[in-house]
């Protein structure tokens, strides 16, 4: 399970950052916005989710011994996610630009996270 939050971790914040890029596409582009970008934005965003959810299991169980800023950045993803959705209403007309910085904001989280490991 351990080496399975590894690796699905570079694979989140790989997801994140093709969201991200692809939201910010949207938001200049009219005729690239469509349900397949909110499709790729929810599963990257569901990926981090999932990976946050490992690795609480992970430290729970006491199998896996980390620095607290390592944590520290999975509770914030898992916030930032939360926020975003409860934010949503009040950027209307700039959806795509808002879930743009968040999905490069999750992707900047996860590379600090990762980098408190190494």
């Amino acid at each position: 399970m351990r080496h399975f939050h590894s690796v699905w971790g570079y694979i989140a914040i790989v997801a994140n950052a093709l969201a991200g890029l692809i939201c910010l596409l949207a938001w200049r582009v009219q005729r690239v916005r469509g349900r397949w970008v909110w499709v790729c934005t929810i599963a990257a965003q569901a990926m981090l989710m999932v990976e946050v959810v490992i690795g609480t299991i992970l430290i729970a169980g006491g199998e896996y011994t980390v620095t607290r800023f390592h944590m520290f950045y999975g509770f914030v993803a898992f916030i930032t996610v939360g926020l975003a959705y409860q934010y949503r209403t009040y950027m209307r007309g700039k959806m795509e630009l808002f879930y743009g910085l968040v999905g490069l904001f999750l992707m900047g989280v996860g590379i600090r996270a990762v980098l408190q490991v190494l």
